[in-house]
């Protein structure tokens, strides 16, 4: 997820899985997995930045400049900066919707929650129809387990946006959470359709995929992936889950042994790989 001028959405994680059972895909939490934050150091640039101010300098009443100026600095991962900013473009622009949303997304960098849905909820009173503070609303409280509150949300947000492949893959992960794993295949289903190119999407498919017994359409999804993310602990994990319960088991330890490369002492990984060793 990055950071915009004008507008920004959220993406959530799906948890691992162990052997035979799954862990839940949607208790994900932390900067680290909530938001997915896409940092851009040159967004932070000292050239950026002093052409960013430039503009605040010669209008230094406009709400719009400190919105693009805060959105470099959330970019850069200079959030306290960015908190300025943003809190600088609400103060002249009291109805300024996407400084709200973005300020909760810093909010939420700074584990500040509550001050996040604050923010999120002007950003909704502001403008009923604003999407991206519907789904980090909604994420806030599919964190917070607040099921029925997240699903609304979502439901407001794929409503809003049927294009947004972010809309059904977050609330796929509310259907996970209740053990409706048909509907989150359906979300998810979509949620690729619109993004191919996402690697979350098809490692949450997997997920419901082995929990209804698909375990070699769940390979596939976990392959695919690994594919469009190599770096992943978690996708390994799940991958080598996938090939050890379809009957590769070599391949299946190795893959996991790639996760505990790329993660040192990953928990489900090593939980898998003390799983299959007391099977074998």
């Amino acid at each position: 997820m990055r950071l915009i001028a004008t507008s920004s959405a959220l993406r959530g994680l799906a948890g691992a899985v162990a052997l035979g059972l799954l862990a839940s895909a949607c208790t994900t939490s932390g900067p680290t997995n909530e938001p997915s934050w896409v940092v851009d150091p040159n967004a932070g640039s000292t050239a950026n930045i002093s052409s960013l101010s430039t503009a605040i300098q010669r209008e230094p009443q406009n709400p719009v400049n400190y919105n693009v100026r805060g959105s470099a600095y959330g970019q850069a991962g200079q959030f306290q900066a960015a908190l300025a900013d943003f809190t600088t473009a609400i103060q002249l622009n009291p109805g300024f919707y996407q400084a709200y949303n973005n300020r909760a997304l810093i909010y939420r960098q700074l584990n500040q929650p509550q001050a996040a849905l604050a923010d999120y909820n002007q950003a909704i009173a502001l403008n009923a129809d604003y999407q991206p503070a519907y789904l980090g609303r909604g994420t806030l409280y599919r964190q917070s387990g607040q099921l029925d509150f997240a699903m609304a949300d979502f439901d407001r947000a794929v409503t809003l946006n049927t294009s947004d492949a972010k809309a059904y893959y977050n609330r796929a992960l509310v259907f996970q959470s209740r053990g409706n794993h048909i509907r989150a295949m359906a979300d998810l289903d979509a949620a690729i359709a619109l993004d191919a190119n996402s690697s979350e999407p098809y490692n949450a498919r997997g997920l419901s995929r082995l929990q209804v017994g698909k375990d070699k359409e769940a390979l596939q999804d976990f392959a695919a992936a690994v594919n469009r993310n190599k770096q992943s602990a978690e996708f390994w994990t799940n991958l080598g889950i996938a090939q050890i319960r379809t009957g590769d088991a070599q391949r299946g330890r190795d893959s996991i042994n790639r996760a505990l490369v790329l993660k040192p002492g990953y928990g489900p990984a090593r939980d898998a790989l003390r799983t299959t060793a007391a099977q074998s």
